[in-house]
C-alpha cells in the first residue's frame, strides 16, 4: 500500500522548503521521516514559512515539539476510546 498523493505532496513541500532555506535535502528528508504524517509535515512547513528559523537546531526543536504534540493527541484519543468502552460496560454490563 503506497502513500497517498496528498502525503507525497506534503513530503515534497517540506523537503523543498528546507532546501530553499539553504539546508541539505537529506536534512529535509530526515525531518519529514521523523514527522511521518501528512498533517505534521504540513504543520512543519507552515512553521518554516512563517517563523523562518535561523538554524538547523531551531528546525529540529520545532520538529520535536510537533512530534510531542502528536503523541499527546494520540494518547488523548486512546484514553477517550478506552473511557467510552468502560462507560458502555458500566451502563450495559459485561454481557
Amino acid at each position: 500500500m503506497g502513500a497517498s498523493e496528498s502525503w507525497k505532496a506534503a513530503y515534497r513541500d517540506l523537503i523543498n522548503t528546507i532546501v530553499r532555506m539553504g539546508y541539505p535535502e537529506e536534512f529535509g528528508k530526515l525531518i519529514a521521516k521523523n514527522l511521518g504524517s501528512e498533517k505534521t509535515m504540513q504543520r512543519m512547513t507552515s512553521y518554516l514559512n512563517y517563523a523562518k528559523p535561523r538554524s538547523a537546531e531551531e528546525i529540529a526543536d520545532e520538529m520535536l515539539a510537533i512530534m510531542s504534540d502528536r503523541e499527546r493527541w494520540i494518547r488523548k484519543k486512546e484514553f477517550e476510546e478506552a473511557n467510552a468502552r468502560y462507560n458502555e460496560i458500566l451502563n450495559r454490563g459485561l454481557e
